[in-house]
């Protein structure tokens, strides 16, 4: 499943159901970058098992602070659309699989 990017406007919809891993980052973080490439490898790893949400805080604020968001990047496990888990900075790619898999 490809990676998509929400918006505040369609944020509700993207994590509804199902499990969604989403991504808190915005452009100039520099962890953000460095999780990218991960998230891409989980991606595919994951399947259709999971989905993966990416939110730009710099242009979706408003979900941002919805949820708390302070620091970047923030990631949530959520399940038909109820956060489930969060972890906060750069995670190698086992860490990322194992919190969405416990929650699969």
């Amino acid at each position: 499943m490809a990676i998509v990017n929400a918006t505040d406007q369609n944020f509700a919809a993207e994590t509804g159901s199902g499990v969604v891993l989403v991504d808190f980052w915005a452009p100039w973080c520099g962890p953000c970058k460095m999780i990218a490439p991960v998230l891409e490898e989980l991606d595919g790893e994951l399947g259709d098992k999971a989905k993966i949400v990416k939110v730009n805080v710099d242009e979706n604020q408003e979900t941002a602070s919805q949820y708390g968001v302070m620091s970047i990047p923030t990631l949530f496990v959520m399940k038909d659309g109820e956060v489930v888990d969060k972890t906060v900075g750069f995670q190698p790619k086992e860490a990322l699989a194992e919190l969405v898999n416990k929650h699969l």
